[in-house]
């Protein structure tokens, strides 16, 4: 049974998710604020999070940014376009406003499970001619195995992972902390330049591109 976890503190919003989701058989677990979210989240790890943005304590921004790996669908009454692209940039899978139609919820929900759920999908991820296989932690740049740092691995993870999105320096710091703890703000770009040398030296292409004043993004150029 798949777990679902609303991260709201409208009571009624919630009941109503919580109904809705356990009548369409999932599992259902339920924080309150941001704080709560994280301690919900520490203990296990639902299959996918539907989290509110206007949380008592921490945002559902701050919080959007300590998720990892769990696809994350916003719900939420802002409806400004600059809002919606900073979320999807930010880390969310999926945005939708309030209110909304709950069939056009449910679906959101199955696409975003089905996506999450393909073993082949998340045991090797590809973009251009870059292979990342997470089972045996190894990177092929074309035809060659390239032997990565396991900071440069984790950084390089994390971008094929979120191909479509920039990685402020924050978020990569936070998210590949679990990985390599010992990386900071003062060698990150040292990571990351070598990185890009190693892919480049093996495919002739420069796959991480620095967003000034950002983050880094992978490109294939």
């Amino acid at each position: 049974m798949k777990k679902i976890a609303i991260i709201d503190d409208d009571q009624h919003i919630g009941d109503m998710l919580s109904e809705l989701l356990i009548r369409e058989g999932y599992q259902v677990q339920r924080a309150y604020s941001g704080t709560e979210a994280l301690l919900l989240l520490s203990d296990t790890k639902p299959d996918l999070i539907l989290l509110d943005l206007m949380l008592p304590g921490l945002s559902g921004e701050e919080v959007l940014q300590k998720i990892n790996d769990i696809p994350v669908i916003v719900i939420s009454a802002k409806v400004d376009t600059e809002d919606k692209v900073n979320l999807l940039l930010g880390g969310a899978a999926d945005y939708i406003t309030k209110p909304f139609d709950t069939k056009e919820l449910l679906a959101r929900i199955t696409v975003q499970l089905r996506n999450s759920g393909n073993p082949i999908a998340s045991a090797i991820l590809q973009y251009g001619q870059l292979s990342l296989d997470l089972n045996r932690r190894q990177v092929t740049a074309g035809e060659q195995v390239v032997r990565l740092t396991k900071t440069e691995y984790a950084i390089l993870k994390l971008l094929m992972q979120n191909p479509t999105q920039v990685i402020t320096k924050n978020q990569m710091l936070d998210r590949i902390s679990e990985d390599t703890p010992d990386c900071v703000e003062s060698s990150l770009k040292v990571h990351i330049s070598n990185l890009r040398r190693k892919l480049r030296q093996c495919t002739g292409k420069n796959y991480i591109e620095a967003v000034w004043g950002i983050g880094f993004q992978l490109q294939d150029k």
